[in-house]
C-alpha cells in the first residue's frame, strides 16, 4: 500500500501555505520581527503561535513514546477527523465505513464532505463483525472508522477483530481512542509500526480533563502526517492551548490519579445501579461512562432533569433502545445521582 495511492490527487499536487513562522523559525528575542503583520506591542500573545506546536509534540513524544514526525495536533480530534476526509476522500466519489452505534461526527463529516457513508452495525453486544466490515469494502472505500472504547457503549473492540480489518483493508483504518486511558488494554499506538494503514486518535478532553482547550492528537505513519500537515490551517493550535497543554503534560501523574478514581467510581456506581428496580441492564464499560438500559429512557431522563441531574438519552441509537448514558462524576456528584435514582425507585 502506498499512501500516495490513497490520497486525493489535488492534495498531492498542491503546494502547502507557507506562514511567516514556517519561513523563519528562529525565536531569538534579539530579532525584530516585521514579517507577519502582527501588532508589535507586547501583550504576551501579539505574535502568532508555533504552527507546528513543536514543544508540545516533543513533550508528547516522551509521554506517548511516539516520534513528533508521527503526530499531528488539531483543534480537537474533530479537526483531525476532518483533515483525514479532505486529504483522502474525493467528494461524491469515495466512500467510508462506520460501525454504529458510534461517535456521530463521522457521519456529520461524511455529509459535509459529500462522502458516501456505509454502515456495518456492531453486534447487539457492541462488538465488531470484521468479516461483514470487509465485505462492505468496495474499490471506492478509503477510510474505516472504529471507536474503541466505543461511544456510546463503552466497550473495547476485540483486538483480533481490529487487526483482521487492518490486515485485509488497503485503505486507512482510523481508531478513535478518546477513552483509552480508562481502559485496561493498552493503546494501539504500539501497533503503528506493524500497520502502515493505522491512524490512532486521542484527546485532551477526557482523561486529561481539558475539553475546554480543544486539543486532539493523531498518530500515524510520517507520510500520512505530512499530508495532513499540508492541508491544515497554519496556526490551528493557538498559543493559549499550547501553553496549557504543556502544563497538563507536566502534571500527567495528577490526571493518572484522577483516572484511577473515576474507574473506582465507575465500579461503585455500577454496583449501586444494580439495586435500582427499573435498571434492566448495565453494559460493561472501559470508558468514563456507563450505558444503562432502563424501563423507559425518556421518562427516566426527564425525571432526573427535574432532580437536577443531566444524563444522555441514547434511546434512538442502534441497539440502544431505552438506554441512558451516564458520565462518571466526582464521588459527591455520583452520590447525588444514586440518591436521586433511589428516590425514583421508592
Amino acid at each position: 500500500m502506498k499512501i500516495t495511492d490513497l490520497a486525493r490527487k489535488n492534495v498531492l499536487q498542491m503546494k502547502a501555505y507557507s506562514s511567516a513562522r514556517d519561513e523563519f523559525t528562529d525565536t531569538d528575542q534579539d530579532f525584530i520581527f516585521q514579517d507577519a503583520n502582527e501588532n508589535p506591542f507586547q501583550s504576551g500573545y501579539n505574535r502568532y503561535p508555533d504552527p507546528n506546536a513543536t514543544k508540545v509534540k516533543e513533550k508528547l513524544s516522551d509521554l506517548k513514546g511516539i516520534p513528533p514526525a508521527n503526530m499531528i495536533l488539531g483543534n480537537g480530534s474533530d479537526e483531525v477527523l476532518d483533515l483525514l476526509f479532505r486529504a483522502f476522500c474525493e467528494p461524491k466519489i469515495d466512500e467510508i465505513i462506520t460501525t454504529p452505534p458510534t461517535y456521530g461526527m463521522y457521519k456529520v463529516l461524511a455529509e459535509v464532505n459529500e462522502i458516501q457513508l456505509n454502515e456495518v452495525p456492531l453486534t447487539p453486544d457492541f462488538q465488531l463483525k470484521p468479516e461483514a466490515v470487509l465485505e462492505a469494502v468496495s474499490d471506492k472505500t478509503k477510510l474505516i472508522f472504529l471507536c474503541s472504547p466505543n461511544n456510546p457503549s463503552g466497550n473495547l473492540m476485540n483486538t483480533q477483530a481490529v487487526k483482521q480489518i487492518l490486515k485485509n483493508f488497503s485503505g486507512l483504518v482510523i481508531l478513535d481512542e478518546a477513552y483509552i486511558d480508562f481502559a485496561a488494554q493498552n493503546s494501539f499506538v504500539s501497533e503503528l509500526n506493524h500497520f502502515p494503514n493505522l491512524v490512532v486518535l486521542q484527546t485532551f478532553s477526557k482523561a486529561y480533563a481539558h475539553a475546554g482547550i480543544r486539543l486532539g492528537m493523531g498518530f500515524a505513519q510520517a507520510e500520512i502526517i505530512q499530508l495532513l500537515n499540508k492541508i491544515k490551517p497554519p496556526y490551528n493550535v493557538n498559543q493559549l492551548t499550547q501553553e496549557k497543554a504543556l502544563e497538563v503534560i507536566a502534571s500527567a501523574e495528577t490526571y493518572k490519579n484522577q483516572v484511577e478514581m473515576l474507574i473506582s467510581e465507575r465500579d461503585l456506581l455500577c454496583k449501586e445501579l444494580e439495586k435500582i428496580s427499573f435498571v434492566e441492564k448495565i453494559y460493561p464499560s472501559e470508558a468514563n461512562f456507563l450505558l444503562v438500559k432502563v424501563d423507559n429512557a425518556i421518562l427516566r431522563y426527564h425525571q432526573l432533569i427535574e432532580k437536577g441531574m443531566v444524563v444522555r438519552n441514547r434511546t434512538n441509537e442502534m441497539h440502544c433502545e431505552d438506554c441512558l448514558r451516564i458520565s462518571i462524576g466526582t464521588p459527591k456528584e455520583n452520590q447525588k445521582l444514586i440518591i436521586a435514582l433511589q428516590e425514583l425507585n421508592a
